[in-house]
């Protein structure tokens, strides 16, 4: 019986033409693959789905400042004893932010404990924001010094504190349950390894059993359709097929070979149009450079004039036009680092002018550099950020230096101020806004000088120049500008 019945299936196998002999083989092969990675998707998919809310839970309980608690009672501190303002401190921008936080953190969680302990915190937070406006309307009535700091004292630093203690504990209980979903993963992952081990195990027995069944007279042409496939696939565009032997499989040849002429017809139409694109966003960022001081550098040349300081005022206007002509350049878009210190030289002139109190500069351009090419206006946007981040921010009068050196095969242009500097928090969001890192509109509005003379060097001498930054709160900030050497070929340079 068992006899006739394979005798049976050769026949069948035998009377089968090749299509439907491949067709059958590859659903032999593919049938059981396609239900173990449904299987697999379909576990990895359900405990991704837990680990995901889990993890942008803890990512938003980790919003909360680990000096929260530290911050609020500092700012109001100084508010109470006359130190400070809430113009200044802003708490309550503080309190609303912990409030979206918690927020978040109520809608997120699965577990109710934690949901009990996110709304224990909107309720502190609640309360904190009442105490804070008691001391704003105590200050507001005039004094009650005695009272405020009571008030800072009993209920303001324990609501503080117990904001951060709910905090800590909805994170270490988020955190358990994380580790609760990674020991069920792992158990599932336990279970279909052993699966796969034997679904594999057939189909290997299953692939070795066709390989002598399937002619070679077929398995032949479909190697070296493989081998075409895989020069292609590692570049080579110059190869094709030259299959003789097999109706469906010299078809087959026929239209890898179509194919891989359209691909070589494509590459070379999409790298002319990568081309002529990076050309059209570099002079789209490179319009999109305003030198929006032009507004406040005419109000001040009008006060000086109307003050009677004629001499400042031709220097003003001396500067200013300096200034505009090197921005103006004759439509290029490339300058040399000479071209580049006259403008933000006229720049600075102009700015100590306006903030000869708090402004000091320094410029410090050796000549071995001063041929080497730059986008123009990539200096003026740092030394702008440097003047109004950094040193309006301090005390005291600031400086800005800005200066160049040689670096292999290439040119290392450092801007730096002594002003107010970043917190390690501040300094990774402005790195990672202008990296693109982020793509929140605020973000891009916020750091979009960085990162228009980034993306610019970058799409002018390629990823491996740009902007590097590096900053220490209360010591100031330095941006590194790093370009190549040598100046780009003539036909680079519009």
């Amino acid at each position: 019986m068992k006899i006739k019945l394979m005798n049976r299936i050769r026949e069948i196998w035998a009377c089968l033409r090749l299509n439907r002999k491949m067709q059958l083989s590859l659903m032999l092969i593919i049938v059981p693959l396609f239900i173990l990675l449904v299987a697999v998707y379909l576990t990895i998919y359900s405990y991704n789905q837990q680990y995901d809310r889990i993890i942008a839970v803890t990512a938003e309980a980790g919003r909360f400042s680990i000096d929260f608690r530290d911050e609020i009672d500092y700012k109001i501190y100084l508010i109470v004893v006359g130190n400070s303002t809430f113009e200044d401190e802003k708490p309550y921008e503080s309190i609303n932010e912990a409030k979206a936080i918690t927020s978040k953190l109520i809608q997120n969680t699965s577990l109710e404990d934690n949901r009990l302990r996110a709304e224990t915190i909107m309720k502190l937070l609640g309360n904190l924001e009442k105490y804070v406006r008691q001391i704003e309307e105590n200050k507001r009535i005039g004094g009650r010094y005695d009272e405020n700091i009571s008030i800072w004292n009993d209920y303001v630093q324990i609501v503080t504190n117990l904001i951060q203690s709910n905090v800590l504990e909805y994170t270490y209980y988020e955190t358990k349950a994380m580790e609760q979903v990674r020991m069920d993963l792992s158990e599932s992952i336990g279970r279909i390894t052993l699966l796969s081990l034997i679904i594999f195990v057939f189909l290997f027995v299953l692939a070795l059993f066709l390989s002598v069944v399937i002619p070679n007279s077929i398995v032949k042409p479909i190697h070296h359709l493989n081998d075409i496939t895989n020069q292609v696939a590692k570049g080579d565009l110059t190869v094709r097929a030259n299959v003789k032997q097999g109706a469906e499989v010299i078809k087959l040849g026929e239209s890898l070979n179509s194919m891989i002429e359209k691909i070589d017809h494509l590459l070379t139409a999409v790298k002319i149009d990568e081309k002529n694109l990076r050309e059209a966003e570099l002079e789209l960022l490179q319009s999109q450079i305003n030198p929006h001081f032009l507004y406040n550098t005419l109000d001040t040349i009008i006060w000086l004039a109307e003050s009677g300081q004629q001499g400042q005022v031709v220097d003003m206007v001396s500067s200013l036009s300096s200034f505009f002509r090197t921005s103006l350049n004759h439509g290029k878009d490339m300058v040399t680092l000479k071209e580049e210190e006259i403008h933000i030289r006229s720049y600075l002139q102009i700015q100590h002018v306006r903030y000869q109190d708090i402004l000091e500069y320094e410029l410090d351009f050796p000549e071995t550099v001063k041929e080497a090419l730059i986008p123009k206006i990539t200096l003026q946007p740092l030394i702008e950020n440097a003047l109004y981040h950094g040193i309006k921010n301090k005390r005291g009068k600031g400086l800005i230096r800005v200066s160049a050196e040689p670096e292999g095969e290439c040119v290392l242009i450092s801007v730096q101020d002594n002003g107010i500097g970043m917190s390690e928090e501040r300094l990774q969001q402005i790195i990672a806004r202008i990296c693109q890192k982020v793509s929140t509109a605020e973000g891009k509005r916020e750091s979009y000088g960085l990162y228009n003379v980034n993306e610019r060097i970058k799409l002018r001498f390629g990823d491996s120049y740009g902007l590097s930054i590096s900053s220490t709160y209360g010591e100031g900030t330095c941006v590194q500008v790093r370009i190549p050497r040598d100046p780009p070929l003539p036909q680079d340079i519009q």
